[in-house]
């Protein structure tokens, strides 16, 4: 927007020119005024919208100040839309364009238009920033100001209801849709070349009530999607940097908006794009760089000539223009544009433009862990990568590494295209090394976690307080002072979570500038000096021995995952069970205290282009969709075979173990895969691990090579 935002631009009248040049050049000396003499040509394509009798915006004008600057002959040339420009560039019935940047954007992805200036904005920029707007009192504004490196204010807008200004806007949908896709916080639900899928998108990473107004509806526009964020209809808001200002901040009040919120009840996050503005296309094959120049410099030199002033004001609506390029101009928008599943077909047809786009997908390779590759066929991961090629119709290998900072670098230095990994290597991938989640896989209960757990002994007064039913008596209360038992000193469960949960309900303290080495010193201090920490060999390491522990009465409470308890003590057969385990009743476990991720999906959001994970996440969600039947009877016949329920077909030819179910269960150990992104997957898991002080160097130690 030119003044403002575009809120406030509705009597703007939006004007596109293309120019056309031609150049023809004499035999003879330079400066003959000789008849044979003849001037270049340019020709001004115009999309006439305004009424042509009205002198000071007559475009009429702006070809005579060209013909006098350039001593040219030019003239205009109405076209009837901005597709009709960019395709007179493409076949060089026009040389040069101004145009809106959406149309700028296709024509140089799709011809090789380039860019040689852009018009001014009122405070002298050729662009906007792009801002997603919150209210102060939010946690995604507490996220941003906090100083956290590890609280990202973006993952967070994950589930949040979303203001945009309108279908398919530029800096209201286009612009933040593809920054979040593009850096893996969302997924595309739906077909990678549909543009429709950018809908149900939104309505999957944010919430589905979230704000897509129709043009004339309350929440439209810039000042639509604002007020949808002040009267609490949303939490946040895809705005232009100066649209809070213009709408909610003036010197006279009464020209702010009804609705508005007092100034400092909104909250900016980073800008996270620039919305360009309208830039001059010219086409390298038939506008040399001479006649660029000097078309260039006279443009540039419009701001600064009072014979100009009219024109810019009237007819262009700029102070004036710039010299730039494409890259300058157009790259960091582009590089989110293209985020978006189909918006170079849906400009096609929104320009009437005749060409198609294919998807460029190469070979995939996936990072295995050697350790994990077993002589058992069914076994094998080339089962998978056999499975996904079908799929994709591309060749997929198996990129086998030897350590997880192998794995994760194999992903980071493009090696390797996704990998699936557990929560811990996840979560390092996820906030050290810029990757991201695009599945996960399913636990037994179809859950994607499971919870770690505080049990403790039946009989005891801690399991008593839990079980009283009493509202003022706590479980957590009664832990200090009493005698923890942990598998090792540096575990995740029962160390690091248990501590992030005492620390995030104020039962301790934690000194940030401590190393991860202290949070023994942190159990000791807050149960008791008698607590065990075992060293690997010791009688109560591991889970197994921290469950010893409590059930030999060496602790009073143990910190384990929720299963763990029956996996080792509740087995149908009794000789199956440890020889130390109690009766299953007399253990007792309090309420959740944290959660762990299932094993994750991941790839690199910087190196896998947006229709390559699309294709790569919907070939592997389609492992749910088959299952192997044996001896299944239906309609008087009995079959044997893969049972496709998509399609409702039974392949009875190929062998059981390329079945989707039975590849899940003996590689991925799972009957499920689903869609997920890095917050929802691993958010809340996240929320408990970066508190651990000098959690970052730990890891840093742990993943190098």
């Amino acid at each position: 927007m030119k003044q403002g935002t575009s809120a406030s631009n509705s009597g703007i009248i939006t004007i596109t020119i293309s120019l056309i040049l031609m150049m023809s050049y004499l035999s003879g000396c330079i400066g003959n005024d000789s008849k044979d003499d003849s001037l270049g040509t340019l020709v001004i394509a115009y999309e006439i919208k305004d009424n042509l009798d009205d002198l000071d915006s007559n475009p009429q004008l702006f070809a005579e100040y060209l013909s006098e600057k350039l001593n040219y002959d030019v003239s205009l040339f109405s076209v009837d839309s901005e597709g009709a420009m960019v395709e007179a560039l493409r076949f060089g019935n026009a040389d040069i364009a101004l145009m809106d940047a959406g149309a700028a954007w296709i024509g140089w992805q799709q011809y090789g238009l380039e860019v040689l200036a852009a018009d001014l904005n009122v405070d002298g920029r050729t662009y906007y920033n792009a801002n997603a707007w919150v209210k102060s009192d939010s946690e995604v504004a507490s996220a941003h100001l906090d100083d956290n490196p590890y609280t990202d204010p973006f993952s967070l807008l994950s589930g949040k209801i979303s203001c945009h200004t309108g279908w398919l806007k530029s800096v209201g949908m286009l612009l933040p849709m593809g920054y979040l896709i593009g850096l893996g916080y969302a997924n595309i639900i739906g077909d990678p070349n549909d543009v429709e899928a950018i809908r149900n998108t939104i309505h999957e990473f944010f919430d589905s009530n979230s704000s897509i107004p129709e043009t004339g509806t309350p929440y439209y526009g810039y000042s639509g999607a604002l007020k949808c964020l002040s009267e609490g209809k949303g939490d946040v808001a895809f705005l232009e940097e100066n649209s809070v200002e213009i709408l909610c901040n003036n010197e006279i009040s009464s020209l702010n908006q009804e609705w508005c919120l007092d100034i400092e009840e909104y909250i900016a996050l980073p800008a996270f794009g620039k919305s360009p503005s309208h830039p001059v296309m010219y086409n390298p094959n038939f506008l040399d760089s001479e006649i660029t120049g000097k078309v260039t410099n006279v443009l540039a030199e419009m701001s600064s000539d009072s014979e100009a002033s009219n024109i810019l004001e009237n007819i262009l609506n700029t102070p004036g223009f710039i010299a730039t390029n494409t890259s300058v101009h157009l790259g960091s928008y582009s590089s989110l544009i293209s985020n978006i599943p189909g918006i170079s077909a849906y400009y096609e047809g929104k320009f009437s433009l005749n060409t198609s786009v294919s998807p460029d997908i190469d070979k995939i390779k996936i990072a295995f862990d050697s350790g994990k590759i077993s002589d058992n066929a069914d076994e094998n991961p080339e089962l998978l990568a056999d499975f996904l090629s079908l799929k994709l119709n591309i060749d997929v290998e198996i990129f086998v590494v030897n350590s997880r900072i192998e794995l994760l670098n194999s992903l980071v230095d493009g090696y390797a295209d996704i990998a699936i990994v557990n929560s811990e290597s996840a979560w390092v991938g996820w906030k050290q090394y810029n990757l991201a989640v695009m599945a996960a896989v399913e636990m037994e209960d179809s859950r994607t976690y499971s919870d770690i757990l505080a049990w403790v002994k039946s009989n005891s007064s801690i399991a008593a307080s839990h079980l009283d039913n009493d509202p003022l008596t706590n479980p957590f209360d009664l832990l200090e002072g009493k005698t923890s038992c942990h598998s090792d000193s540096s575990d995740i469960e029962s160390m690091m979570l248990p501590i992030s949960y005492l620390s995030k309900n104020n039962y301790i303290e934690l000194n940030q500038s401590n190393n991860i080495d202290f949070l023994s010193e942190v159990i000791y201090s807050f149960f008791n000096s008698d607590s065990s920490i075992p060293s690997q060999n010791d009688t109560y390491f591991g889970d197994s021995g921290a469950l010893r522990c409590l059930s030999e009465d060496r602790g009073d409470i143990v910190f384990l995952e929720e299963n763990t308890v029956n996996m080792y003590c509740d087995n149908i057969l009794i000789s199956d069970n440890m020889d130390w385990c109690l009766d299953i009743e007399e253990y007792t476990s309090l309420p959740a205290i944290a959660p762990i991720p299932s094993d994750s999906v991941i790839y690199n959001p910087e190196l896998l282009d947006i229709q390559t994970r699309t294709a790569v996440l919907n070939a592997l969600i389609s492992l749910n969709y088959e299952m192997y039947l044996e001896n299944f009877s239906t309609r008087g016949s009995v079959y044997t075979g893969c049972y496709d329920i998509s399609v409702h077909v039974i392949d009875e030819e190929s062998q059981k173990n390329t079945c989707g179910s039975e590849i899940m269960n003996n590689i991925l150990d799972t009957s499920g895969l689903t869609r997920a992104t890095s917050q929802e997957h691993l958010g809340k898991y996240s929320s408990f691990i970066a508190i651990i002080p000098s959690i970052s160097s730990y890891y840093a130690g742990i993943y190098t090579d």
